[in-house]
């Protein structure tokens, strides 16, 4: 509860090593903890929670231009503004009756899989988007009017006049994963084509060209696999060469690994490929894959792998042609779970496309690199002017097509940058199932700042910050946020230009800026020790970090996060004794315990707690022990004395810097004193009877309560607030007596006048004349 904005910069001198070794036990958890109710108050969290007849919120396309973010889910595409998804405009788009009936009969559940899951949502022109779904186990696709001028048109509905089978673009079961892309009006999915959920392929569809797709019921080519991302690169300075890359997760190949085992890949293909002549007709020729390795090197070569490929990120530079991939995992392990990221550079990959062919070969037909001769053009390379004179793939010799069809894999995998995940859990309640990635101008230099969803609601905001050189980095977890109510898997993400992060799951959409660098505090300290590249000290305050402002008073250091080099000067702002720092006054008893509660706003922060004796200037450190408890929330003091009284400072340390976050004043009452206020009432009437010795009068009883109130509620700061209580209570009580006592008089008055007139009419009963 206490806060950053009382700061005081001290070396320590005091068991600096220790603390030191306790802070780098602390720099793997994030430095900011937000709740969901802490978003919401902070007003930096907007939240769509979805509809009562619909769920599934897990295809997205982002459309900046027209400012709308467009999203697939269950019977439903949606059109949020990107400025506030409460603002949206809806399209339902339900299965038949009919189509529902055959589903349950084919034994679906009707509710989680006989419905139409969008699965396929993507722009198409300038007008329309094109979307498809699994209809009910029956995949369909049509086109989605979005209107030319958005702002004019308010177009949003859909063509049902142009429905198309959907079996090569969407999957049939809404449980399983699509991949895909539309590129030219043709449209590229990763996904299952057949009901049972067992004939996987790439396919090519859509456009003016025959369909193509992968060979089919070949292991060699896909094994069982699950498609997570589809991503178009160029290769050369001529659009001939471009490629298409499919990143998936399957099983390993049959001898490639003892037992059952999961590899991540990444998969190519040209672009311009129209299959063969006469053999892989309508077929991929250029369809080349190989694994990606994201491990841990361990000892003897035994390494610790991360296979389960969950989503990956291309971060483009200046250079199109040499994106950075940013993947996510997860483990298959039985013995630990964890999640990690791994960097990959594509010039690694078309190094790793480039080299021997897996081939299988020996007395036990293992996998080995090929030694024989390869054919020309190499299988896998484009058909163009670039590597070649072969204008197409139908024009390729057949040893050629013979070949590709037989080795489709590569014998080396591909490593990641620096041969090691870049973020590493294993020890927290969730996994990773998502990534964005924002390029951030700094004070010293680029960061790439990752977004990471997890299966708990939760996202994360990672910074890489290099240690000694830009190959050995640091992982720095700045703020980790919870974005839905309820712990739900985070399904989709995008990031905007206009700096704000959309988050699909299955039960809503929520909307956050990326960066909010009020959250961090109000010194330059605070800001400094955030390290965060969108934030800097302004002079006044934490604010957005612009590369083109030339404001001379501006502190930041993402690197190393080092407030005294850039906040020296500031430092006659930050007087522990101004204004600014909290300070309370605390009442125990003698021989009772009380609970100074601080925890400092950083969960990198260690809490360091000080003791002053009254009258004096020397500050102690609070020592551990059978009397005293640390804790995250604050210090226990478990049996309090006479020499407990004093002045308690509660500090935060981090990056080796004290800083003053409360100042508490405890008052210790001892046990004589608390005697005398407990039998003041009997001293002042001693003709009234008095109880036996192990009960307590309701005087003691009105006593010990305030003293308990008094030790129990730490928040009074003063002792006159909690005195105004009492006297208020007091005083109600007085009130409420009189009022007690009024109506009792009035209710006696009022029966001695109804008795008094009952006399009165007996009496006039009795003389009243008889008559005869």
């Amino acid at each position: 509860m206490g806060s950053f904005t009382g700061i005081a910069f001290l070396f320590l001198g005091v068991s600096i090593t220790t603390r030191v070794s306790c802070q780098n036990v602390k720099n793997n958890v994030p430095r900011l903890k937000l709740s969901y109710k802490e978003m919401l108050d902070s007003n930096n969290l907007i939240t769509f929670n979805g509809m009562a007849n619909s769920s599934s919120y897990h295809t997205f396309v982002l459309d900046e231009e027209r400012g709308r973010l467009y999203v697939g889910s269950k019977d439903h595409i949606f059109s949020f503004n990107l400025a506030n998804i409460k603002e949206f405009q809806k399209i339902v788009w339900p299965v038949t009756n009919t189509r529902r009936d055959e589903c349950k009969w084919a034994g679906k559940d009707i509710v989680k899989e006989c419905a139409n899951f969008i699965k396929v949502l993507k722009a198409y022109n300038h007008t329309h988007l094109y979307a498809c779904g699994t209809g009910a186990f029956h995949p369909v696709c049509t086109y989605v009017d979005v209107g030319r001028y958005p702002e004019q048109d308010n177009v949003f509905k859909l063509e049902d006049s142009h429905f198309e089978n959907g079996r090569g673009k969407s999957p049939y079961d809404p449980k399983l994963l699509t991949a895909s892309l539309l590129i030219d009006g043709e449209l590229y999915s990763g996904t299952a084509a057949d009901f049972m959920g067992r004939d996987f392929a790439i396919f090519r569809t859509l456009g003016n060209h025959h369909p193509i797709r992968t060979e089919q019921h070949d292991s060699r080519w896909l094994n069982d696999p699950r498609f997570v991302g589809a991503y178009l690169v160029p290769e050369s300075d001529n659009p001939e060469d471009d490629k298409v890359y499919f990143f998936f997760r399957e099983n390993a190949i049959d001898g490639e690994h003892t037992g059952k085992a999961t590899h991540a890949r990444i998969g190519q293909l040209c672009k311009n490929d129209f299959g063969g002549h006469r053999s892989l007709v309508n077929k991929w020729t250029t369809f080349l894959k190989a694994r990606l390795i994201c491990s841990v090197p361990g000892p003897n070569g035994i390494d610790t792998h991360f296979d389960e490929l969950q989503d990956v990120y291309l971060m483009n530079s200046k250079d199109l042609k040499n994106p950075v991939v940013y993947a996510v995992f997860t483990t298959s392990s039985n013995v630990f779970k964890g999640s990690a990221v791994c960097m990959y550079s594509l010039s690694d990959v078309r190094r790793v496309f480039l080299g021997p062919y897996a081939h299988r070969d020996g007395p036990n037909y293992q996998w080995v690199p090929y030694q024989g001769r390869v054919p020309y053009p190499r299988p896998g390379t484009c058909p163009s002017k670039t590597f070649g004179g072969f204008d197409s793939t139908k024009d390729l010799p057949d040893d050629v097509i013979m070949f590709a069809r037989s080795h489709p894999a590569m014998y080396n995998a591909v490593f990641p940058i620096n041969n090691r995940p870049i973020i590493i859990k294993t020890d927290v309640d969730y996994q990773f199932t998502q990534i964005v990635v924002d390029r951030v101008e700094a004070e010293d230099g680029q960061y790439d700042v990752m977004f990471i969803g997890t299966d708990m609601g939760r996202v994360l905001k990672v910074v890489s910050v290099p240690k000694e050189t830009w190959h050995d980095l640091e992982e720095v977890l700045l703020e980790e946020m919870t974005v839905f109510k309820e712990p739900t898997a985070i399904s989709a993400m995008e990031i905007s230009t206009k700096q704000q992060l959309y988050i699909g799951s299955s039960v809503g959409v929520s909307q956050l800026p990326i960066h909010r660098c009020d959250v961090y505090g109000k010194a330059c300290a605070e800001c400094c020790l955030a390290r965060d590249p969108y934030c800097a000290w302004d002079g006044f305050s934490c604010s957005r970090y612009f590369p083109t402002a030339k404001r001379r008073t501006r502190r930041q250091d993402i690197r190393n996060g080092d407030p005294l080099t850039h906040c020296s000067d500031l430092q006659h702002h930050d007087d522990p004794h101004s204004q600014n720092l909290e300070e309370k006054i605390i009442y125990g008893v003698e021989n009772s315990s009380t609970f100074l509660e601080c925890s400092s706003k950083s969960q990198r922060a260690l809490v360091y707690w000080q003791f002053q004796k009254p009258n004096e200037e020397k500050k102690e450190e609070m020592k551990v022990d059978d009397r005293s408890i640390k804790t995250d929330h604050g210090l226990l003091l478990r049996t309090l004395k006479k020499k407990d009284s004093g002045i308690y400072y509660c500090n935060a340390v981090e990056h080796g810097f004290m800083q003053t976050l409360l100042k508490v004043t405890l008052e210790i009452i001892d046990t004589e004193h608390l005697d005398e206020l407990l039998h003041k009432e009997d001293d002042v009437d001693p003709h009234k009877h008095k109880e036996p010795s192990n009960s307590m009068s309701p005087t003691q009883k009105v006593w010990y309560r305030d003293f308990m109130q008094l030790i129990n509620h730490p928040n009074l700061n003063t002792m006159d607030e909690f005195c105004e209580q009492v006297w208020k209570r007091d005083r109600k009580q007085r009130r409420q007596k009189n009022a007690n006592a009024q109506v009792s008089t009035n209710k006696w008055k009022h029966l001695q006048e109804n008795k008094k007139g009952r006399n009165r009419r007996t009496h006039e009963f009795e003389r009243a004349p008889r008559s005869v």
